[in-house]
């Protein structure tokens, strides 16, 4: 039994045809004109998949990197600030040096006694530095200025660490506490650098031979400790910075690595996109002309 082909059935294939070249055409248009491959869920759901998962990792290596950028900053911060608390121990450190000889009369040691409380002030104010409005020897209590200007020598922070994520389950400390290097003073009795400061003045001003043989003698040592421990504190400081910048480099490589994977998932092939589509372009020109010549638009051209 033969089926005749009506015009109509005709005029249906060539419009599902046409139709079906013409969105093959849009989606490589979408494609040209986006430059990625994937546009939709649908069009390769495996490749999303890949795509969502380096896109998750590529953010989460940023925070690292933000989160070093900071921790570099606060330690940078950090020494600057411990540098100049060292250039003030160094002084004070002359200063009794000179004091503490016999030379000296009680007007000339009042004197230096005096320039060692300025110093003891510059100490304390450049243990309040700040990084972004935060304390950075205060602990974690970074909104408490961590030592008061004048007499009182109390530590007002804590004793906690600040850290920061820089990788999986990598965390680094970045903070010095205030009290572990300046103490809290004759009335802590910790003999710390203000417990030191502070006992070096009362022995300038007291004037006494024992005052002079503990100037010459334990104050020195004391004082030497201390800075000894300072310099401790920025190599700790230093190798911190070093480890950031590492982390850092690392970071960069495995930023540039999930760009590149993401680039090989996502992106066109560019030469290939322009190449299917000047060929599907010349299909669907080619198809609306065959199509215009196999379709019937009237009666009268049976009668030609």
């Amino acid at each position: 039994m033969s089926t005749r082909i009506t015009q109509s059935m005709v005029q249906r294939s060539l419009l599902a045809d046409l139709n079906s070249v013409a969105d093959r055409l849009s989606r490589t248009r979408i494609k040209l004109s986006s430059g990625k491959e994937i546009t939709r869920p649908s069009d390769d759901p495996f490749a999303v998949s890949r795509a969502i998962t380096l896109r998750s990792s590529l953010e989460e290596t940023r925070q690292y990197q933000r989160n070093v950028n900071e921790a570099t900053a606060w330690a940078d911060t950090t020494e600057v600030a411990l540098a100049r608390i060292t250039d003030a121990v160094q002084r004070a450190r002359e200063l009794l040096i000179q004091g503490s000889s016999d030379t000296n009369g009680p007007e000339a040691r009042a004197a230096i006694a005096a320039e060692i409380e300025t110093l003891i002030d510059l100490i304390k104010q450049e243990a309040n530095t700040t990084y972004a409005g935060r304390y950075v020897f205060a602990g974690t209590a970074t909104e408490t200025r961590p030592y008061d200007l004048g007499p009182s020598d109390a530590y007002n922070g804590n004793t906690d660490a600040v850290v920061r994520e820089i990788g999986p389950g990598v965390a680094v400390r970045v903070n010095v506490v205030g009290s572990d290097l300046l103490g809290q003073g004759q009335a802590a009795g910790d003999d710390k650098l203000l417990h030191v400061l502070r006992d070096i003045v009362d022995h300038l001003r007291g004037g006494t031979p024992a005052d002079g043989e503990a100037l010459r003698g334990t104050d020195l040592s004391r004082l030497d400790d201390s800075l000894g421990e300072l310099n401790r504190l920025r190599a700790v400081i230093g190798s911190t910075t070093n480890r950031l910048e590492t982390a850092q480099s690392r970071l960069l490589e495995i930023e540039e690595a999930n760009r590149n994977l993401l680039s090989e998932t996502e992106d066109a092939d560019m030469a290939k996109t322009l190449i299917d589509f000047s060929m599907q372009q010349a299909v669907y020109q080619s198809a609306l002309q065959a199509g215009a010549n196999i379709v019937q638009a009237s009666l009268l051209d049976f009668l030609r």
